[in-house]
């Protein structure tokens, strides 16, 4: 999985550089964020704003983050997302779990 890092205004970005997040790559993409979370990286930006489709297991990678981010007393928000991806949200009201912001630059001004 190609992922970006970068270290914004105190909080580290992470910005997925795949069109889909599914059952091949959902697991590197938790490790990567747990990795992250272990070093100290506690203000987590998600930008899903490459990303066209995610499945189940997509979602759990995310809500994984999410639930290790807030037990570290740190912040997981996403950012960026398709149509099609924020349909997959709402469909299973996890848009009521995260914060999402339309951008990086948003979600920064808000965290």
């Amino acid at each position: 999985m190609q992922i970006s890092t970068e270290q914004r205004e105190g909080k580290t970005v992470l910005t997925l550089k795949e069109e889909r997040l599914d059952a091949h790559n959902s697991g590197d993409l938790r490790d990567h964020i747990l990795k992250l979370l272990e070093n100290g990286h506690s203000h987590l930006v998600i930008d899903l704003s490459e990303v066209r489709f995610i499945d189940s297991s997509g979602l759990g990678a995310l809500l994984s983050g999410y639930k290790n981010a807030t037990l570290r007393s740190g912040t997981f928000v996403l950012t960026g997302l398709q149509q099609r991806v924020q349909s997959m949200f709402e469909l299973t009201r996890l848009h009521r779990v995260f914060d999402i912001y339309p951008s990086v630059e948003a979600a920064l001004s808000k965290v």
